[in-house]
C-alpha cells in the first residue's frame, strides 16, 4: 500500500475520529510578520521597532529579525532619517497582481473618471475583503469642493451603503460568512432580522440610497457591479455632497441615474450580460 502523503486526506478506512480531527499548525515567525503589517497599516508615518513591540505586546528581540528580513525582501522600508518602518508599495503591487483588483480597476477607472466629471462628485469602488469592504479605486470631484474616501479605506459591510449592496446581491453562504466575520471583529452579535430586512429592500430597488450614517450633508448612492458569472464583484458608490450655496448643477436624482449607467457599463466590460 502506498504511503499517504503528509497533509493528504485521511484514508477511507481510518477511524471516524481521525477523519473529523482538525489539525492546527503554528508558524510563529509568519504570524509575527503579518502582525507587523496589520499594525503598520494604522501608522502611515511609520513606527520604530520599539513602538511595534509595545503595541503588539512582544519583546524587541522577538520582532527585530522579523522586521529586518521583511525590509531586506522589500515588504517594509526604513526611513534613513528617523529609523521608522513603513509598509512598502511591494504589498500593493502584489495585491493587484495576485487578486482580481487589477482587472476591476482597469475596467472601472475610465467610467469613474467620466462619472466624476459628469456629476461633479467623487466616487469610489468597493470590493469585499473579509469582514470589511475595501476601496480599491477612487476618483475625486474635479471641482473645488468634494468629499472622498481614501484608497485602501476599510468599509463597514453591515451598516454602510456599499456594504449592504455587496451583501444584498451575494449568495446566502457568502453573506453568512461575512456576517460571522464582521460580528467577530465588532465583538457583538449582528441583528440578523434587521439586516435581512435592509438587504431585501436593496435587492428590490436594485441599489441603495440613503443618508450617510457618519457624515452630515452626504447622501450615499451605490450600485452593484457584476462579473461574467453573474456574481457581484463590487459596489460603485457616490457620496453625494450637497452644497447650500445654490451652486450645485447636478442634482441627486441625475447623479443616481449617471451612477447606474456607469455601473452597468463596468459590468458589461467585465462580461456580464443581464437576463432580458
Amino acid at each position: 500500500m502506498a504511503r499517504a502523503r503528509k497533509g493528504a486526506d485521511v484514508d477511507a478506512d481510518a477511524a471516524p475520529e481521525a477523519k473529523t480531527k482538525q489539525t492546527t499548525y503554528a508558524a510563529p515567525a509568519l504570524e509575527k510578520a503579518f502582525e507587523v503589517l496589520d499594525l503598520l497599516s494604522a501608522y502611515p508615518q511609520g513606527a520604530l521597532v520599539t513602538d511595534m513591540a509595545t503595541a503588539l505586546g512582544r519583546s524587541v528581540g522577538e520582532l527585530f529579525r522579523i522586521v529586518v528580513v521583511m525590509e531586506q525582501i522589500g515588504y517594509l522600508q526604513r526611513s534613513p532619517i528617523n529609523d521608522r518602518y513603513t509598509v512598502s508599495y511591494k504589498i500593493l503591487d502584489l495585491a493587484y497582481r495576485a487578486t482580481p483588483a487589477q482587472n476591476l480597476t482597469r475596467a472601472a477607472t475610465p467610467e469613474m473618471q467620466q462619472l466624476a466629471a459628469e456629476t461633479e462628485q467623487s466616487c469610489h469602488f468597493v470590493v469585499p475583503n473579509g469582514a470589511h469592504g475595501l476601496v480599491i479605486a477612487r476618483e475625486e470631484n474635479p471641482g473645488m469642493r468634494g468629499f472622498a474616501l481614501r484608497l485602501g479605506a476599510a468599509i463597514d459591510m453591515i451598516h454602510s451603503c456599499s456594504g449592504q449592496v455587496l451583501l444584498a446581491f451575494s449568495s446566502a453562504q457568502r453573506v453568512k460568512r461575512i456576517v460571522a466575520q464582521a460580528g467577530a471583529v465588532q465583538g457583538k452579535p449582528i441583528d440578523l432580522a434587521w439586516l435581512e430586512q435592509r438587504l431585501a429592500i436593496v435587492r428590490e430597488q436594485g441599489f441603495d440610497r440613503r443618508q450617510s450614517p457618519i457624515t452630515h450633508g452626504v447622501t450615499d448612492v451605490s450600485y452593484p457591479v457584476f462579473a461574467f458569472s453573474g456574481e457581484i464583484v463590487g459596489a460603485l458608490t457616490v457620496p453625494y455632497l450637497e452644497l447650500i450655496d445654490g451652486s450645485q448643477r447636478v442634482k441627486l436624482d441625475a447623479v443616481a441615474g449617471l451612477l447606474r449607467a456607469a455601473a452597468e457599463r463596468i459590468s458589461l466590460t467585465l462580461g456580464h450580460h443581464p437576463a432580458a
